[in-house]
């Protein structure tokens, strides 16, 4: 884990560089994935890496455990609250006569959706990278907002499993009510990872890893790979 987390550390160096920029800056959640994220970038560039939380009718003990791993890790923070900027979308957003079973999941990725503008105004401003989060588990099955925690210039943590990103965590120190909570996006109240894909990363993993699994889990992540595969891909564009 040592000689991963040092390559990572080297590769997020290397590709701020010769992107000719001067820093990385991220979303710091609470959540395994960001406060993994979170520590890679302090050892790549310790006076110029930038967390910025940004609550959004969010859980308060999320923000507590961002600032837990900040703390401890020395990281600058800056905080976005986003309640007032949601509510105020949500407002002048016409009801319509939309199905009423799709509004939970359109709301719910509007967060996602303003926090990735909110990093690259932050990139704008200070000429740094947007480091995302999304790790291998969760990108075959496209399990993320398009254009939102999709959103990013660099995925250090892309060829990852979920499992693999634990292991990581632990050796670099997380605190372990943060390797152990429950994985949620946080787009609604109650909302799990595992219960919005239907299978668990331990199924999916083993799944992914070795290409084992029971005949149910296959057809599960074939199912979600190729309901994605528009997430894994650039927009089309005509051939003439």
């Amino acid at each position: 884990m040592e000689d991963l987390g040092q390559k990572l550390v080297t590769w997020i160096r290397e590709r701020v560089s010769g992107a000719d920029c001067e820093g990385v800056v991220f979303g710091l959640s609470g959540g395994l994935d960001s406060s993994v994220v979170a520590v890679l970038c302090q050892r790549a560039f310790p006076d110029k890496a930038l967390a910025v939380l940004m609550p959004c009718h969010s859980d308060k003990a999320d923000l507590d455990d961002a600032q837990l791993v900040a703390q401890k890790y020395v990281i600058p923070t800056i905080t976005v609250n986003l309640d007032e900027v949601f509510d105020s979308i949500l407002k002048a957003l016409p009801d319509g006569e939309y199905n009423p079973d799709t509004r939970r999941l359109a709301e719910g990725n509007l967060k996602p959706r303003l926090r990735m503008s909110t990093l690259y105004y932050f990139a704008n401003r200070l000429r740094y990278l947007v480091v995302g989060t999304g790790n291998r588990s969760e990108i075959a099955v496209g399990y993320s907002t398009k254009y939102g925690d999709s959103g990013a210039d660099i995925l250090p943590l892309g060829n990852l499993l979920k499992s693999q990103v634990r292991q990581l965590a632990s050796h670099l120190g997380i605190p372990d009510r943060i390797i152990e909570k429950v994985p949620s996006a946080g787009l609604w109240e109650g909302q799990t990872d595992e219960g919005e894909m239907g299978l668990s990363y331990e199924e999916l993993d083993r799944y992914l890893a070795s290409g084992e699994a029971r005949e149910e889990v296959r057809r599960k992540v074939e199912g979600l790979a190729r309901a994605t595969a528009h997430k894994r891909a650039t927009p089309p564009i005509p051939p003439f």
